[in-house]
């Protein structure tokens, strides 16, 4: 495809969009708006989303690898601010990034199908 009417990865990845024509979006509506649906396939290259049941698992270990980097940031940040305690600090970046949980989780499974789709592309039929 040529580079002026596709995307880079990252805008690609940063808009949801469909990692083999990033052309459609993953979701019906946009992550950092709520809780949207995911699309079973791609609307314009019908890429099967969800390959396998559990296929979201390693989205769950990548969830968790953001959950956690984000907090200790977040903590990081609170104690050079205030120079709270380690418990404190800790119980409020957990408190902060709870309303961003769902947000990730979803940003999560657009990262696992970007990272499956590099390894072991689902090629058109």
């Amino acid at each position: 495809m040529d580079t002026a009417t596709n995307p880079s990865m990252l805008r690609s990845i940063l808009e949801q969009r469909c990692p083999r024509c990033r052309l459609a979006g993953i979701f019906r509506a946009s992550i950092f708006r709520g809780f949207p649906k995911m699309h079973q396939r791609c609307p314009v290259c019908d890429l099967k989303f969800e390959r396998e049941p559990g296929y979201f698992l390693g989205a769950m270990y990548i969830s968790y690898l953001l959950g956690v980097a984000l907090i200790a940031i977040m903590a990081v940040l609170l104690w050079a601010i205030t120079g709270w305690g380690l418990i404190k600090v800790t119980v409020c970046a957990i408190v902060l990034f709870l309303p961003l949980a769902p947000t990730l989780t979803l940003f999560a499974r657009v990262l696992w199908i970007y990272l499956d789709q590099s390894v072991d592309p689902e090629r058109l039929r």
